[in-house]
């Protein structure tokens, strides 16, 4: 099946900072993703428009268009909610969306720090980043999988909006698994590669995940005292009891995740379930908007 951009929209007016009630730590740990994400995607997108002419495989092509739509529009949403939902509820996101953007139009851009790849070298580097992006691609499914199968949220009855936004999200990176992995093998990407690019990828995104939510959690009077920092025991500390009570993915568990990536046999359409994120997706609010609006675009007047 055609990987298909599903042009959602999520109203965040009636959202509450601690979306999970009673929870402001967790809340505030998976809103980080807001911040943390739309830089990464619009730079996958430019990244697989950079790739794309390479690619000689008609039907990878196409998954690759697909994922390109896509992730373009997991930026947006995670966009739509820093701008009308955290800034507006007085949350100052400029210190981590800026990290974010240097890491990818900086240090991971073309012209990384701004200096020129040499000819012989410019093959490599894309190569390289799109390892980077396959090795990220496999966690993103991991935390897929965890989203759509976690219903402690709705026992505690949070917010319907934001868990519409992490479930359509975590469910399309389950729907594209295999994308970026096929890519990068097909691009010439090889088995001990892995290795060294998730030796980057997993302390890159956990370090930034957890600083990141530190400089929002700091902003909460509740949290004065303790001065949250990525480098305090107290996140860290926070975060397993968090995940003992089911509102976030034990960061041990996370770890134990990546094992399979590092298979000479990893499949990444064997990890994961498609039915499972078709399933939702069938289901969710925003993509069902979404398919209403444009089934009615496709209705001649």
């Amino acid at each position: 099946m055609p990987l298909k951009q599903r042009n959602v929209k999520f109203d965040w007016s009636e959202t509450p900072i601690d979306w999970i009630p009673n929870e402001p730590y967790a809340s505030y740990f998976i809103n980080e993703i807001n911040l943390i994400l739309p830089a990464g995607e619009f730079w996958f997108c430019r990244l697989y428009n950079k790739a794309l002419p390479l690619v000689t495989d008609e039907k990878l092509k196409e998954d690759v268009r697909g994922f390109i739509k896509q992730e373009a529009m997991h930026a947006r949403g995670h966009s739509s909610a820093t701008e009308e939902y955290l800034a507006e509820r007085g949350i100052k996101t400029e210190r981590n969306q800026q990290l974010m953007k240097w890491l990818f139009d900086v240090v991971l851009d073309d012209t990384p720090f701004g200096k020129k790849v040499p000819t012989w070298l410019e093959r490599r580097w894309l190569l390289a980043r799109l390892g980077l992006v396959a090795t990220i691609e496999h966690m993103t499914c991991v935390l897929g999988m965890y989203v759509l199968e976690n219903k402690k949220w709705d026992e505690l009855n949070s917010d319907q909006v934001l868990l519409d936004l992490i479930r359509w999200h975590g469910a399309e990176e389950v729907e594209h698994r295999s994308v970026a992995f096929d890519l990068y093998k097909h691009l010439g990407g090889d088995y001990l590669s892995r290795y060294y690019l998730a030796a980057i990828v997993v302390p890159m995104i956990i370090g930034l995940w957890v600083d990141g939510a530190a400089n929002i959690a700091g902003q909460d009077p509740r949290f004065a005292k303790k001065k949250p920092a990525v480098y305090k025991p107290w996140m860290w500390v926070e975060w397993f009891k968090a995940s003992r009570k089911q509102l976030l993915p034990n960061p041990l568990w996370l770890l134990v995740q990546q094992l399979p990536y590092f298979s000479p046999w990893y499949d990444p359409s064997k990890e994961g379930s498609t039915q499972l994120a078709q399933d939702y997706l069938n289901q969710s609010p925003a993509a069902m908007a979404a398919g209403a609006i444009a089934a009615n675009m496709k209705v001649p007047a």
